[in-house]
């Protein structure tokens, strides 16, 4: 029972023991370590272990992550195969020349997971096995033992050799020969078991001077190995002192970088006999293989000396035995032990074991970029490394397993401003002096679409003459994109508007690769002034990032359009006023009795140019008496030269020439027909006569009559239009006094304190005038009140622009009192260079212009009044007399308020190149003042 509870409690140990190990092993796993354990001398391709199932990894995984094994030193021993995941031998691994002097063979390897940035540690045990047998140092042996040495004596005996160890090492020995000696093993302080020869029996030289003996040595292995050595005994006369050494363990400590030939160490031995028994001589007693091929031991000094270099990294001690024997056979031992001290010889190493060629810009702070490996061969402080990376580069190190280390980005990296670096990790041990190595990574940093487009300049404008050709090229945009390759191309379109209701992409169109801007139609300036768009710029980065710029195209005004003559009324022309084509013709009444320098008419033109191209000067180009009439170079105003004489011809044909100040200049004619007549009748008498010569003279009775009855029809249009207008100012006073005194318009009667404007108005009211439009001579009365005035329309053609305007209100409607603007402070000139419009001045013009600055004002505001008033009553017809510069028949209702531009937005500065612009961008509507010129009252008609 008892053997069975001692059984029971085995099982149990060795129960506890399994799960010991097992805990352990899975303690390592789970720290990344794996162990394994193979015997030597393997072949290449042999099985270690299965790494993918121990690290519970894919075969997959292996391949996609880059798995692959590196080992320690410049050897590498295992291989890790892709196909089963295993951990196989490299190439063929001798225990004894892996691992020389070392009891137990470890060989360390990591496993690197590239796509991870992982590491593996893998330790392989390397068994020995018996594929070394044992060997003596010298295959014979000499002893000399003399005669008289006592049975029992004992005989230090060289060791054999094994590489192997452990129980494949040597484990006993084996004598045959002699009966003379036998062996014995003597156990060494450190606990080593030596041969030694033993005197069995007492030797007699007269008997034998000579023993013979073999000495076998047998390891432990499964089949034995053995070496032999030859032992010869030679017997000598007796010897009865020994040599002695000075000490029994002799120490000594050399730096490694020791020169070769250096004497280390003298070892000494007396002896106290003469002649040859007290020759003493040294060898080596125990001595290593590798030891032997560095030490040497002179035989006669006993000095020992260095005859290779010493390495602290391969071995750092030494331990041999000197024997000292005389010329008798007597020998001494002494122990000799050597310390190699390090010396910091072996510079830091640098493995890189993964290295990531480019990162993206866009890499958060922290990526790995590469995996270091460092060791320095040096021992305590000379192996003690320090890694640090160049200066001012955005990364940094990291402390990964053991001696590895992550190269990491310390922050976000940027194309544009490096595109690539050179990483230089340099690495310095603790020695003095220091040793370092270092080495560079190249990382290019991969470019990330963020920049947008840019434009060279915030804004672009260009200037094109209207009228230009299609395709012509505006300007040209430029952005630049500081990224790179694909990102960096920039491609241009436009923003999608409107112009003058029509799309933007109808008038002009973008370059998408250059940016050049071409117009594809032709600009009108009277039609579009200004065209306001948008150009994108856009790269070619996923996602894509753009940027606007706004860009204004200016259209310059050309001398593209002819004057317009508005006054005298377009008719047919004749071939004998107006030659051929189409003509402007009037008729107006002059008296005989007129002074020179009376207002006889008034051509009035304009032009839809603007600026110079707009500036209008009249010429009398054709006058049946050249002398008679002159033409105002910038009013157009027909006066008389010199006082009609008794043989002045009663009808007078002039054609004045209206030109513009344009390069080439354009022109337009117009045609009056002015009659020399002191009255109606006689106006009547000449026109009918000349309407129709051969018509009986009772026709002209009736005409006369038609005439009374005209006028009669006119003078009673005239009081009811007189009492309308009445009506209409008692209105106007209510609406003004409605607004608490916040008019901002001129007082009701715009001719205050003009005293010639108001007799010319109140006479003007009475005043008949006859047109010789047609065959009938139709006598029309004035109906209209000259006291109020009408704002003007807009004019017909804005400017277009790529925003939309809201359009002026309309002006001019019947009935409604409308409030003038005040005007623009802006029109201030010099007296000599008083802008207005064509058609202003008054008195005699010698390329002056007029001295009062309402000049123009007051002058269309009486137009406009008339023409209001006219157009107000539907029944009445205008007519004018002596001295109202036919004011009714040019401005009568077929003369409306849109046949009047507002000329003050192209009005020219003689000596400048300078145009005034209204700059409110509406028509500023002023009280007209007198025009000055010398007018004569006519006397009423008197009524029959």
């Amino acid at each position: 029972m008892a053997a069975d509870a001692g059984r029971r409690r085995g099982g149990r140990g060795r129960g506890r023991a399994l799960l010991w190990c097992a805990w352990v092993a899975a303690w390592e796993l789970a720290w990344g370590q794996l162990r394994y354990s193979v015997p030597e001398e393997m072949q290449k391709g042999s099985f270690v272990g299965d790494v993918a199932k121990d690290l519970a990894l894919e075969l997959a995984a292996l391949r996609d992550r880059g798995a692959r094994v590196v080992s320690e030193g410049r050897s590498q021993y295992f291989a890790l195969h892709e196909k089963t995941g295993h951990l196989v031998t490299a190439a063929r691994i001798d225990r004894e020349q892996v691992c020389r002097l070392l009891e137990k063979c470890v060989l360390h390897c990591e496993v690197i997971m590239e796509g991870e940035m992982k590491v593996y540690a893998i330790e392989v045990e390397v068994r020995d096995i018996n594929d070394n047998a044992p060997s003596f140092r010298e295959a014979e042996i000499k002893l000399k033992v003399n005669e008289i040495t006592a049975p029992g004596w004992r005989f230090p005996l060289a060791e054999a050799h094994d590489p192997d160890s452990g129980s494949n090492s040597v484990q006993r020995y084996e004598l045959s020969g002699d009966e003379h000696f036998s062996l014995a093993m003597q156990t060494a302080p450190d606990g080593e078991k030596r041969p030694e020869l033993v005197l069995a029996k007492a030797l007699d030289r007269e008997e034998s001077a000579f023993h013979d003996l073999v000495l076998r040595a047998v390891d432990g292995g499964e089949l034995a190995r053995t070496g032999t050595a030859r032992i010869r005994v030679v017997v000598l006369d007796a010897n009865d002192n020994t040599p002695v050494f000075s000490q029994a363990v002799y120490t000594v400590r050399v730096r490694e970088d020791v020169p070769v030939g250096s004497t280390l160490l003298t070892v000494r031995a007396t002896d106290a006999d003469d002649g040859l028994n007290g020759e003493v001589n040294y060898i080596f007693q125990k001595i290593s293989d590798m030891a032997s091929e560095i030490f040497y031991l002179d035989l006669e000094t006993g000095e020992l000396s260095l005859m290779r270099e010493l390495d602290f990294e391969q071995v750092s001690s030494y331990e041999l035995e000197v024997q000292a024997r005389d010329g008798g056979g007597l020998f001494d031992t002494a122990k000799v032990v050597i310390a190699v001290t390090d010396v910091n010889d072996n510079a830091p190493e640098i493995s890189m074991r993964s290295l990531v060629s480019a990162v993206s810009e866009d890499s958060p702070a922290g990526t790995v970029v590469a995996l270091l490996h460092v060791q320095d061969r040096d021992s305590g402080a000379n192996g003690e490394v320090r890694c640090s990376l160049g200066a001012g580069l955005p990364f940094r190190l990291r402390s990964s397993l053991g001696s590895y280390y992550s190269v990491v980005t310390a922050r976000e990296l940027d194309h544009e401003e490096v595109s690539e670096y050179n990483v230089t990790v340099r690495v310095t041990d603790g020695g003095s002096p220091a040793l370092w190595s270092s080495a560079v990574l190249p990382l290019r940093v991969l470019d990330v679409n963020d920049n947008a487009p840019v434009f060279t300049e915030a804004r672009y404008s260009a200037r094109l003459h209207e009228n230009n050709a299609k395709g012509t090229l505006v300007l040209r945009v430029r952005a630049a994109d500081a990224d790179w390759g694909q990102n960096a191309r920039v491609r241009y379109r436009l923003w999608e508007g409107q112009v003058r209701g029509a799309p933007l992409s109808s008038y002009v169109s973008v370059n998408a690769e250059t940016g050049a801007l071409y117009a594809l139609r032709s600009f009108d300036y009277e039609e579009v002034r200004e065209v306001g768009l948008w150009v994108q710029a856009e790269d070619g980065g996923v996602p894509a990032l753009s940027s606007n710029v706004s860009v204004r195209l200016f259209i310059m005004d050309e001398n593209d359009n002819a004057p317009q003559v508005l006054y005298p009324p377009p008719v047919a022309a004749s071939a004998a006023t107006a030659g051929p084509g189409l003509g402007w013709t009037g008729v107006e009444l002059a008296p005989r009795s007129a002074e020179p320098g009376a207002l006889v008419a008034k051509v009035v033109a304009v032009d839809a140019d603007s600026g110079q191209n707009a500036w209008l000067s009249y010429e009398l180009a054709k006058a049946t008496e050249p002398g008679l009439f002159r033409v105002g170079l910038h009013s157009g105003e027909v006066r008389t030269a010199r006082s009609p004489l008794a043989r002045d011809a009663l009808r007078q044909s002039l054609v004045v020439v209206v030109k513009d100040h344009g390069q080439p200049a354009l022109s337009a004619t117009a045609t009056l027909m002015v009659v020399l007549a002191e009255s109606v009748a006689e106006l009547l008498s000449e026109l009918g006569g000349a309407a129709v010569p051969g018509e009986p003279p009772g026709s002209l009775t009736r005409w006369l009559v038609v005439a009374v009855a005209a006028v009669c029809c006119l003078f009673l249009a005239f009081l009811l239009a007189l009492l309308a207008l009445h009506l209409r100012r008692w209105r106007r006073s209510r609406l003004l006094a409605a607004g608490g005194g916040t008019l901002r318009a001129v007082p009701a009667s715009p001719f205050v304190g003009i005293d010639g404007i108001r007799a010319f108005l109140h006479s003007y009211s009475h005043e008949v005038s006859l047109t010789a439009g047609s065959r009938k001579s139709q006598l029309r009365s004035l109906g209209a009140s000259c006291s109020n005035t009408l704002t003007p329309a807009p004019p017909p053609d804005q400017c277009a622009v790529l925003l939309p305007q809201e359009p002026s209100s309309a002006a001019g409607h019947s009935g409604d009192a409308l409030l003038q603007a005040q005007p623009n402070t802006d029109w201030r000139f010099s007296q000599t260079q008083r802008p207005g419009t064509s058609g202003s001045q008054n008195g005699e013009e010698g390329g002056a212009w007029p001295n009062n600055q309402f000049d123009t004002e007051m002058l269309q505001a009486m137009i406009l009044a008339s023409a209001n008033a006219e157009a107000a009553d539907g029944n009445s017809t205008l007519g004018g007399g002596t001295g109202t510069m036919g004011l009714s028949a040019r401005y009568g209702p077929q003369f409306t308020l849109q046949h009047v531009p507002d000329y003050r937005q192209n009005v020219y500065i003689p000596g400048s190149t300078a145009t005034l612009s209204n700059s409110s961008g509406k028509r500023d509507t002023k009280n007209a003042g007198s025009s000055g010129g010398n007018k004569k009252k006519s006397g009423k008609k008197e009524k029959k």
